[in-house]
């Protein structure tokens, strides 16, 4: 084989003869095989009598039974995993570095037969993994809340999750990863411990009946044997600092809360919960989420993991009277893991740590800037670091399947990275795990490891060993493809082309129409006007632009150069517009060309309608957009003829959109599995609403409808104010705190205690507004904590602060706006959207956004991290709010042109 890596050990191909059919076979243990091992064992001899060999597996044999014998050996040195066969005058010896080794080396002997129907009489081969850790994630998680409970916050319980005590379902999961040689699973849930230990000490905290319990014990117990009988190390998630519901009750805590310090009762509850698990469950490994639910990138992480998450660990190493340290994995998400890690390495040396590839889609195989400079810092620390392909909210629900991509992709984490695990989620539908999103009628639901075989064998392939030669690549994958639908590997190319075809769709509009690499925006719902044509009012993550894309420019760049007659530079939106028409078309045509299949009929029908909806999202996207860069050479021009000639290419996209609707009714449930307030882009989804194509194309079809209005009305009525606005209501509330001074908003107002700094500009709704003047320094150093009460509902305006900052770190002033990319929480009082962008300019201070946190009556508490903000007043709570941009810049008012769509 062709591109392996420099010190990889090379097939030796040689001619295969074959052997007598219905030969026997001995396959002799080590004396002291493990189950790993009698598993490889097994699973050869299985696949030895499908061919029509006769077969017995012993501990001891003699060698001159006069047929074949294959003996298996471990502890024969080599890297971690690695195995070599030899196979020669009806001998065959398989050597393992390890366990795992023997294991591997068994299941390459067995596919080869599979492949070839019979053993090889003469073969030398040697292999082992490039990347250290392969694993697989799966949620015990839900696309909704549970009543009482908060984000990530699901107990395990039949109830709940019937799939998890299937343990049909667990032996295929698990055997469908050791064929595709994963060795790791990941369990992601908020607070796992209160279902799995119990504590004397808090009797109380346990979150399930005792019934339950006890199935959980047998079902983790059942879970961690047969993981480790294949090789695979199970490691359980959870996420800081979250509490079970009968503990906070007890308490009088919330679950989780953010803005929380760490207290001494909490703390503990997690050092024994830790301890309790580690001493219960040894073998398996913990991941920890510093970030989301305590306060993200500061001293309270680096806190936390060394004075409670290792402390817990070494309790229970120390309970168990062991001395070697099980793994720990840290996740870079919401946390400076580099300043966390040079803490705990000298406390803790069994560290891993584990960051997000593309943010949670799919966009890059080789990602740039501050991004890849933190993979690259915690991959040179010189303990282990994973790439975590995480949500693909880009890609769900429709099929994703291309090995190019992916094996870019491997390569790219290596290379560019540094990183030497891979931790995979599933391709779509991760909150509906096991299901995919199809509606296949009758009630039955596709499996997504059955779906999705191809994501998770490509993926693994790749991490197993990137470097291989693509032709070879498209051969194997041309075979795969072809003898699913039993149409030879000739047509079967056909197939991988429209994969790659397809695979290339979502990625390309992500990274250049995109607003976030979030889960809060759903791709394939497609996107309003207003977002592509001014995204920086709905939150835009512009890490997504600078580190998850090539070099390149959005819309609205495109569309300043245009008018300035400055040249473009890298990929650009009409390049992508006219690239992800071609691949649509060329998708559909490859599999059209393919004609009848004579397997899995129904399965080759479902990728063509996938292939029909990629190709109709990427024509509306590609309208849509050309649309706007003619919205947006209109701010410039204002020559109506610009809007003229955005008005077909509009109806374009709602046309190709309505195609989409017809395609998806009947063979889809829902686009994203995610389906709670976290959802912002394109639209709002709160209980389930907004998560099919049908109820999106109503407010696309209003959107068109308002501007051929604004159209209408510019063309018979020049001039036309484009905003009306209104002054906000102040609302009456009462200081429940020690006095707050106050400012009313006005031109020359001072927002700070302990600062000059004046107002120069503002949004014509904040006049008069009574704020709180808050101290500069004391924002920086304890945050804002505003107890008040109030009769009717109020909303608090919050102005955030729009500093440049790096990727992975929290600006030195600033409080970072409410952000659901790095904070679950950030939309628990609906603060995560921005109100009125670009709505105050204060001299010397970055751009201001205006966001703002509903309060019911009562006695309430705004809570705000460390960091500058302003708090700019209280407003009745039943008042309409318009969402819109000021376009207020020090340098005066910058022209917007969103009133043509609202």
């Amino acid at each position: 084989m062709k591109g392996l890596l420099t010190g990889m050990l090379l097939v030796i191909t040689m001619k295969l003869v074959a052997l007598p059919v219905r030969e026997s076979v001995i396959i002799a243990l080590p004396a002291d095989a493990v189950e790993r091992v009698r598993y490889g064992a097994e699973q050869l001899k299985n696949t030895l009598i499908a061919a029509g060999y006769t077969v017995r597996v012993t501990p001891a044999a003699a060698e001159n039974t006069g047929g074949i014998f294959i003996g298996l050996y471990t502890g024969v040195g080599g890297k971690k995993e690695s195995f070599s066969i030899e196979t020669r005058n009806k001998r065959v010896i398989i050597k393992g570095a390890d366990a795992s080794g023997v294991l591997y080396g068994c299941l390459e002997l067995s596919d080869r037969v599979r492949a070839s129907g019979i053993l090889p009489e003469i073969l030398s081969f040697s292999d082992v993994p490039e990347m250290v850790l392969r694993g697989a994630c799966i949620g015990i998680q839900k696309p909704y809340y549970l009543p009482g409970h908060n984000v990530y916050e699901y107990p395990y319980t039949p109830q709940t999750f019937p799939w998890l005590y299937d343990k049909k379902l667990w032996i295929q999961v698990l055997d469908s990863m050791v064929h595709n040689r994963m060795n790791s699973l990941y369990l992601w849930n908020g607070h796992p411990f209160a279902s799995l230990v119990k504590l004397k000490e808090y009797p109380y905290a346990v979150e399930v009946d005792a019934a339950t319990f006890k199935k959980n014990e047998e079902m983790y117990r059942f879970l961690t044997t047969e993981a480790d009988k294949r090789g695979i190390w199970v490691i359980q998630m959870f996420y800081n600092i979250i509490v079970s519901k009968p503990f906070a009750e007890k308490h009088h805590l919330k679950t989780q809360e953010r803005e929380r310090p760490i207290i001494p009762i909490i703390a503990d509850y997690t050092r024994k919960s830790i301890a309790a698990f580690v001493e219960k469950y040894p073998n398996v490994g913990l991941m920890v989420c510093l970030g989301e639910a305590m306060e993200g990138v500061g001293n309270d992480d680096i806190e936390w993991f060394t004075k409670t998450i290792i402390p817990g660990v070494q309790d229970g190493m120390k309970a168990l009277g062991i001395k070697e340290e099980p793994p720990i994995v840290l996740r870079a998400h919401d946390t400076d893991a580099p300043a966390v890690m040079k803490a705990a390495l000298p406390l803790y040396k069994n560290l891993y740590t584990e960051a997000k590839f593309n943010g949670e889609a799919l966009t890059v195989p080789r990602p740039r800037g501050e991004w890849a400079k933190l993979h690259q810092t915690l991959s040179g620390l010189g303990s282990v670091h994973i790439a975590n392909v995480h949500i693909l909210a880009n890609l769900e629900p429709f099929r994703y399947g291309s090995p190019d991509f992916i094996q870019q992709s491997v390569t790219g984490m290596q290379e560019v990275l540094g990183a030497h695990g891979l931790h995979l989620y599933p391709e779509s539908s991760y909150w509906d795990w096991p299901y995919s999103a199809d509606s296949t009628g009758g009630g039955k639901r596709l499996l997504q490891i059955e779906r999705d075989w191809i994501w998770y064998k490509a993926w693994s392939r790749y991490a197993w060993r990137s470097k291989r030669n693509r032709q070879e690549e498209i051969g194997f994958w041309s075979g795969l493809m072809g003898d699913q639908f039993g149409i030879g590997p000739e047509k079967g190319a056909a197939v991988l082309q429209a994969y790659e075809a397809m695979g290339e769709i979502a990625p390309k509009l992500l990274r250049r129409f995109g607003i976030t690499d979030g889960n809060r925006q759903t791709l394939t719902l497609g996107m309003l006007m207003t977002q592509l044509i001014n995204p920086y009012r709905y939150g835009l993550f512009t890490l997504l632009y600078e580190g998850e894309s090539p070099e390149g420019e959005m819309l609205i760049d495109y569309a300043d150069k245009e008018w300035k007659k400055i040249a473009h530079h890298g990929e650009t939106p009409v390049q992508v517009a006219t690239e992800v028409r071609a691949h649509g078309d060329a998708a559909v045509a490859a599999l059209k060309a393919i004609g009848s299949v004579t397997k899995n009929k129904d399965e080759f029908a479902r990728i063509k309608n996938d292939a029909d909806c990629y190709r109709a999202l990427a024509y509306h996207y590609a309208a849509k957009a050309e649309a706007a860069l003619w919205i947006l050479r209109y701010k410039y021009s204002d020559d109506i003829k610009d809007l003229e000639k955005a008005l077909p290419l509009l109806k374009e996209s709602v046309d190709w959109y309505k195609k989409l609707v017809r395609l998806t009714e009947g063979t889809y449930l829902y686009a994203n599995s995610m389906q709670t307030q976290q959802r912002k882009i394109p639209i709002r989804g709160v209980d389930g609403t907004f998560k099919t194509w049908k109820e999106v194309l109503g407010p696309f079809e209003k959107e068109l409808g308002v501007f051929q209005h604004r159209l209408d009305s510019l063309k018979n009525h020049p001039g036309t104010n484009t905003v009306q606005t209104k002054a906000y209501t102040a609302a009456a509330t009462m200081n429940k705190d020690k006095p707050v001074a106050s400012f009313f908003i006005d031109s020359l107002a001072q927002p700070f205690s302990d600062t000059t700094l004046s107002i120069r500009l503002f949004a014509p709704e904040l006049k008069g507004l009574k704020g709180l003047k808050l101290s500069y320094k004391a924002q920086l150093q304890r945050g804002t904590f505003y107890t008040f009460s109030n009769t009717r509902p109020v909303k608090v305006l919050v102005g955030f602060f729009q500093p440049q900052k790096s990727a992975f770190s929290r600006d030195t002033f600033y409080l970072k706006a409410p952000e659901l990319e790095t904070n679950a929480l950030a939309n628990d009082y609906g603060q995560a959207e921005t109100k009125i962008a670009n709505a105050l300019v204060i001299p010397g201070m970055p751009q201001l956004n205006v966001h703002m946190y509903e309060f019911k009556p009562g006695i309430n508490t705004l809570k705000l991290e460390k960091g500058v903000a302003v708090v700019l007043g209280f407003i009745d709570g039943n008042q309409p709010v318009k969402v819109y941009d000021a376009g207020l810049y020090e340098s005066g008012n910058k022209k917007q042109v969103d009133w043509l769509f609202e």
